[in-house]
C-alpha cells in the first residue's frame, strides 16, 4: 500500500481523526504509522482486536491506559546509569500503574476478549518497583522522609538547629539594645544563610558577616557572629540531606534501569491496548460496523447475484471525512457478475466522492479500522488499492492533466493484478473526446481482463453504451435534480447517468430558440436513447417502490401473524387450563367419595362387631358400598382409542410419540429405533416408546400433514445461556431447546454463545443452518449483544 495512493484517497486525515482518541505520544506514534496491509490473518487480527475493543466499551466506558506516559527514554537512561529526576520517576510510577490496572481487567477476559486479553496478560506488572518509588516520593516528587531512616534523623536534626537558628535571631532583632539599628524586626534569608536587616548608616554596631545589600543601599544584610556557628550547623545539615536525596534517587533509578526491558515492553504493549481503545471510539464516533470479510476472487457467477452476495457490498456507506448530518449514503455492490463499474453523471453530482468513499473504506478495513456503513456490508482484503483522482497538474514538471492521469495510470498498470481494487477518476478526460474515450474503452478492457476490481467515472457517452454491451461491466450514475439545479448525491448502480446540460439550460433561462438549435443538433439516436434511459430510470424507480411496498406489507402480515398465533396460543392455554381445572375438580369430589365410603365401612365393620346378630344385613351393605367404589374411576384426559395393528408397526403408520405428546407419521424403522416425521421436523425415538394409532396411506398417495398440537407445561425462556458449556454439551442444550421453544411456537429466541475464540458460537451456527425446525438466524445488533447471541427465528406450527 504505497503512500501516493493513500494520500489521493485522504487517508491520512483518516488518521489526524483516529490520532484525537489516543492517550499517550506512544499510541499516537502507532496511529499516524498505521498503514493498510494485505495480509487476510493480519485483517481479521485487527478487525477482531477493535470489535473486542469496542465491545468492551460498551460494558466498562471508564476501560483506559489511565496515566500512561512514553518513558522508554527515561528507562533507558537508567540503564546506562543515570540519575533520573523526581518527576521522570513519577512518569515511570504512573505508567506502571497503568499497567498494572490493564493487566487486572484484562488478563482474566480469555472468553470474552481473547487478543486484548493476550497483550494484557504480557504486561509486567512490577509491584516492587511501584511500592519503592511510591514509598520514596510523594504525588509532588518530593523525597519522604520514609525514604531511609538517615534521611529521616537528617531531616529531624536540621529542623532542630534551624529553629534554634531562628530563635537566637529573633531575640537579637527583638532586644531594645539593637532594634534602633535595623531596618525592620525581621529575620530574613540570603546566599543560603539567616540575616538581619541593618540601617547603613550603623555599619558596625552589630558585629557580623554582610551577606547581601538592598539594590538602595540603604540597608545591609548581616550575619550576626552570634550565629555564625548556628548556621553553619544547620547548612551541614541541608549539604548532607541532598546528598542522601540523591543516593536515594540513585538506588531509584538504578532500580528502574534493571526493569528498563520490561519497562519498555510495558509501554509498547499499553501504547496497543490503547491504540486498539482508539479505533473503538473512532468506530463509536463513526457509527462504523465490522464487514463481513470475503474471499478475494471474482467474478463469482456469470449470471446476476443479489447484492448481498458480491465480494464487495456496502450498505448505507457514508464517506468518513464529511459531516455525518448531511453526507448522502450510498449502496455499492460490484465482484460479483461484473469487475468493472463505469460511473456517469453531472459535474459536482457526487461520482469523486462515490470513488473516494469505496477507496478509504477499504483501506480502512484493512488497516483494521471499523467503516461507516450498516451492518452486512463484504469487503476482501485487496492486494493493492490504487487511485488516480484529482486534477494534478504540474508546472513545474510541465505536465497537464491529461499526461497527469496518464502518468499516474502508466504506474498503476505495473502494479494492479487479479486482487487489486483501481479508482479512475475521469478517465481518458483532458484531451480529445474521441481519442480520449477510445483510450478508456482500451484500459478498462485491461482492467476486466486482468479481473482487478475497478471503479471509474467519465462523462464519455460511447463508456455507457459500452458497459451495457460489455459482459463483466456495469453502467452506474449519480442523480441530479433539475428543479432545484442540486446533485442528490445518490448512487444507482444499473443505470447510466444523464448530462442534463439541456435541462439545466432552459432551467436556467435559456432562450428556447437555442435549446431548439441545440436539440436539431443532437442526432436521432442520442435523442432516443435519453428518453430511453428516461424510461427505465423511471420504471426501475416505479419496480424499487413497489418492493418496498410489498416488503412493508409483508413484514405488516408477519407482525399480524405472529399476534395472531399468540392469541390462538393464549385460547389453547386458556382451554386447556379450564379443562385441568374441572378435572382436578372431579377428581377431588371423587376422592371425597372414597372417603366417606371408607368411613362408612369402618363403621359398618364396628358395628358389625358389636352385634353379631344383624351380620347378615350389614354384609350385603358392604358389598353395595363396593360395587359403587369400584364404579367410582380417575377421569383420564381424552385421548384418541388405541387400535391394535394385525401386524408390527410399518412405515407409515400413524403413531404417538408420548415424550413429545405429539402425534407423527413413522418414517423409517432401523432395527430398535425409529425415525417419527411430526410437522415439518423428524425425531429420531426407541421404536417401544411409539404408541400405534392407525393404519398409513399407500405409498403413492401423499401423506396429510400432521398438525403441531403445544406442549404441557410452562413455555421455555427466550434465551438460552451457553457460556461456559463444551461444544458437545451446546449441541445437545440447542437441539432440545429449539424443540421445546418450537412446540411452545415462540417465534423466535436468543441463543448466548459469548464470542471468545469463536467456537461455541461457531458450533451453535453450524447447528442451526439446514435445521428443519428454524426459518432463519442472525448475528445480534450492537443493542441485543451483538456477535456474542444468534438471534433465531423459528418456523410457525401451523
Amino acid at each position: 500500500m504505497q503512500d501516493q495512493y493513500l494520500d489521493t484517497l485522504e487517508y491520512p486525515k483518516i488518521l489526524q481523526q483516529l490520532v484525537e482518541h489516543t492517550a499517550f505520544s506512544a499510541s499516537r506514534e502507532l496511529a499516524l504509522a498505521l498503514r493498510p496491509v494485505a495480509d487476510v490473518e493480519t485483517v481479521r487480527h485487527r478487525q477482531q482486536e477493535t470489535t473486542e475493543a469496542k465491545d468492551l466499551l460498551s460494558t466498562r466506558v471508564e476501560l483506559s491506559v489511565g496515566g500512561a506516559r512514553d518513558v522508554r527514554a527515561q528507562a533507558r537512561r537508567a540503564q546506562l546509569d543515570a540519575v533520573l529526576p523526581a518527576e521522570d520517576l513519577l512518569a515511570i510510577d504512573n505508567t506502571l500503574r497503568a499497567g498494572r490496572e490493564l493487566y487486572r481487567k484484562l488478563a482474566p477476559l480469555d472468553e470474552e476478549a481473547p487478543l486484548l486479553a493476550d497483550k494484557g496478560g504480557q504486561i509486567r506488572p512490577l509491584h516492587h518497583v511501584i511500592e519503592e518509588i511510591e514509598r520514596c516520593l510523594d504525588a509532588d516528587g518530593q523525597v519522604l522522609d520514609s525514604a531511609s531512616p538517615e534521611l529521616a534523623r537528617i531531616r529531624r536534626e536540621s529542623f532542630t538547629a534551624r529553629e534554634r537558628l531562628l530563635e537566637r535571631l529573633r531575640r537579637l532583632v527583638s532586644s531594645s539594645d539593637t532594634a534602633r539599628f535595623l531596618q525592620e524586626p525581621i529575620v530574613t534569608e540570603r546566599n543560603g544563610r539567616y540575616v538581619i536587616p541593618l540601617k547603613v548608616e550603623f555599619r558596625g554596631r552589630i558585629p557580623g558577616i554582610v551577606q547581601d545589600q538592598s539594590s538602595s543601599g540603604a540597608t545591609l544584610f548581616i550575619e550576626p557572629l552570634a550565629t555564625i556557628e548556628l548556621n553553619n550547623h544547620w547548612l551541614e545539615l541541608k549539604i548532607a540531606e541532598r546528598h542522601e536525596v540523591a543516593r536515594i534517587l540513585r538506588m531509584l533509578s538504578a532500580l528502574v534501569g534493571d526493569e528498563a526491558d520490561n519497562i519498555n515492553n510495558n509501554v509498547r504493549l499499553l501504547a496497543e491496548i490503547d491504540l486498539a481503545l482508539a479505533k473503538a471510539h473512532y468506530s463509536y464516533a463513526l457509527n462504523g460496523v465490522e464487514p463481513a470479510l470475503t474471499d478475494a476472487r471474482w467474478p463469482l457467477s456469470e449470471s446476476p447475484l443479489p447484492p448481498h452476495e458480491h465480494p464487495v457490498h456496502l450498505l448505507k456507506a457514508r464517506h468518513p471525512l464529511l459531516n455525518p448530518a448531511t453526507v448522502v449514503p450510498i449502496d455499492v455492490y460490484l465482484g460479483g457478475e461484473y469487475t468493472v463499474v463505469v460511473i456517469t453523471g453531472p459535474n459536482t453530482g457526487g461520482k469523486t466522492v462515490s470513488l473516494k468513499t469505496v477507496g478509504l473504506l477499504a483501506a480502512m478495513h484493512q488497516a483494521g479500522l471499523h467503516i461507516p456503513a450498516l451492518d452486512g456490508s463484504r469487503l476482501p482484503v485487496f492486494s493493492g488499492i490504487y487511485s488516480d483522482i484529482g486534477d494534478e497538474q504540474s508546472i513545474e514538471q510541465s505536465l497537464s492533466t491529461f499526461s497527469s492521469h496518464l502518468t499516474h495510470i502508466v504506474d498503476l498498470l505495473d502494479k494492479a493484478d487479479e486482487r487489486s481494487l483501481v479508482l479512475l477518476d475521469e478517465i481518458g478526460a483532458g484531451t480529445d473526446p474521441v481519442e480520449g474515450a477510445a483510450l478508456a474503452q482500451a484500459l478498462i478492457t485491461e482492467f476486466l481482463e486482468r479481473k482487478s476490481l475497478t471503479l471509474c467515472s467519465s462523462h464519455y457517452a460511447e463508456l455507457k453504451v459500452y458497459a451495457f454491451s460489455t459482459p463483466g461491466v456495469q453502467n452506474a450514475s449519480v442523480e441530479f435534480d433539475v428543479q432545484t439545479l442540486s446533485p442528490t448525491f445518490q448512487l444507482t448502480i444499473g443505470l447510466p447517468g444523464r448530462s442534463n446540460a439541456l435541462a439545466i439550460a432552459e432551467r436556467l433561462g435559456l432562450s428556447e430558440s437555442i435549446l431548439e438549435q441545440a436539440r436539431e443538433m443532437l442526432s436521432p439516436e442520442a435523442l432516443g436513447a435519453d428518453v430511453l434511459l428516461e424510461n427505465v430510470r423511471n420504471a426501475s424507480q416505479a419496480a424499487e417502490v413497489a418492493q418496498r411496498e410489498s416488503e412493508e406489507t409483508l413484514a405488516r402480515t408477519e407482525a399480524l401473524e405472529r399476534e395472531l398465533r399468540q392469541k390462538l396460543g393464549q385460547i389453547e392455554e386458556a382451554r386447556r387450563q379450564v379443562i385441568e381445572e374441572a378435572r382436578e375438580q372431579g377428581r377431588a369430589e371423587l376422592e371425597q367419595m372414597r372417603q366417606e365410603l371408607r368411613s362408612w365401612r369402618e363403621r359398618v365393620t364396628a358395628q358389625g362387631t358389636k352385634d353379631r346378630g344383624s351380620g347378615e344385613s350389614l354384609q350385603e351393605m358392604m358389598r353395595v358400598l363396593e360395587r359403587m367404589e369400584e364404579q367410582v374411576q380417575p377421569i383420564e384426559p381424552v385421548r384418541e382409542p388405541r387400535t391394535a395393528p394385525d401386524t408390527e408397526m410399518q412405515v407409515g403408520d400413524r403413531v404417538y410419540v408420548p415424550s413429545l405428546e405429539q402425534e407423527g407419521q413413522l418414517q423409517e424403522i432401523d432395527g430398535d429405533e425409529a425415525l417419527v416425521s411430526i410437522g415439518g421436523f423428524r425425531v429420531r425415538t426407541e421404536l417401544d416408546r411409539l404408541e400405534y394409532r392407525g393404519r398409513g396411506r399407500p405409498k403413492d398417495e401423499s401423506p396429510p400433514e400432521t398438525p403441531i398440537r403445544r406442549a404441557k407445561g410452562p413455555a421455555p425462556s427466550m434465551e438460552l445461556h451457553l457460556r461456559g458449556m463444551r461444544a458437545d454439551e451446546a449441541i445437545s442444550a440447542v437441539s432440545k431447546y429449539v424443540e421445546e421453544a418450537y412446540l411452545a411456537s415462540l417465534p423466535w429466541v436468543h441463543i448466548v454463545h459469548g464470542k471468545g475464540m469463536g467456537v461455541l458460537k461457531q458450533v451453535v451456527r453450524d447447528q442451526l443452518r439446514g435445521h428443519p425446525l428454524v426459518r432463519s438466524w442472525r448475528p445480534g445488533e450492537l443493542s441485543e449483544g451483538g456477535d456474542g447471541i444468534t438471534v433465531v427465528q423459528l418456523e410457525s406450527v401451523e
